[in-house]
């Protein structure tokens, strides 16, 4: 069977917009579920303005500014076309980002029940929980927990790297040793860092590192990253730097 021209493959810029999502704009929509990003972790710095573009593009094909839009961040997954390379790292800040910039968006993490060895990972009852106490709480109003920590600032005191949290509720979960977290000095070179919880704070360390820079947690396309909070939630993977990326000049 011949294969289809490049311009009716559904990767095709405009075709499966085209076929499944116009088709559709005369119709009311009370809010969308979106679970993507796979493909795009190459172009992640691309996907900061992409992203938000579409969610926007969506509001106004269905005549609803303020259409509530939920989204999954990436899973756990080892990609073995880009060993040692974060692309799905820069990936789920691009998403992150989205979050915390455009209106009326919910972000359900999944870092914890990813499959090493599958792009498509089979666990979907927490992420469709997640998703709905997203909804719940942001779209009806209910006032229940539906994040995980989310990092919000960082101060140094001598060889410590002091994080703080937003959404920590009732603290963090601490029953097992934290895992996933680096740390760097001026060198900007990360190695592995001891993360202990104190005062509902993260105190992060290395005896290699005498004057911290910049914290990473979870920072590469499989982790085991297993910070969260005592509801159950488990943190975005995040960083405390802007040092360069490796996907900015990818289109």
């Amino acid at each position: 069977m011949a294969m289809p021209s490049a311009s009716k493959r559904p990767g095709t810029p405009t075709i499966a917009y085209n076929g499944m999502i116009a088709p559709l704009a005369g119709y009311g929509l009370r809010g969308a579920i979106w679970y993507q990003g796979e493909h795009n972790s190459s172009r992640a710095a691309q996907y900061r303005t992409l992203f938000p573009a579409m969610i926007e593009q969506w509001r106004t094909d269905f005549h609803n500014p303020d259409m509530p839009f939920l989204f999954v961040q990436l899973s756990n997954y080892d990609v073995p076309t880009s060993i040692g390379k974060p692309i799905w790292a820069e990936l789920r800040e691009a998403q992150l980002m989205t979050w915390q910039k455009v209106k009326r968006t919910g972000m359900a993490v999944s870092i914890d029940v990813g499959d090493k060895t599958n792009i498509h990972p089979t666990q979907k009852e927490p992420v469709g929980k997640r998703l709905a106490a997203s909804a719940l709480n942001n779209v009806y109003g209910m006032k229940i927990p539906y994040s995980g920590p989310l990092y919000k600032s960082m101060k140094v005191e001598s060889n410590l790297a002091i994080l703080t949290f937003d959404f920590v509720y009732d603290g963090f979960m601490n029953d097992e040793e934290l895992k996933s977290f680096t740390i760097c000095g001026a060198d900007h070179q990360f190695v592995s860092a001891k993360a202990v919880i104190k005062n509902n704070q993260l105190v992060i360390s290395s005896d290699s590192v005498a004057k911290p820079v910049a914290v990473r947690y979870g920072w590469s396309n499989w982790t085991d990253a297993n910070l969260k909070n005592k509801a159950g939630f488990p943190a975005t993977p995040f960083r405390t730097d802007d040092f360069p990326m490796i996907t900015p000049n990818q289109k």
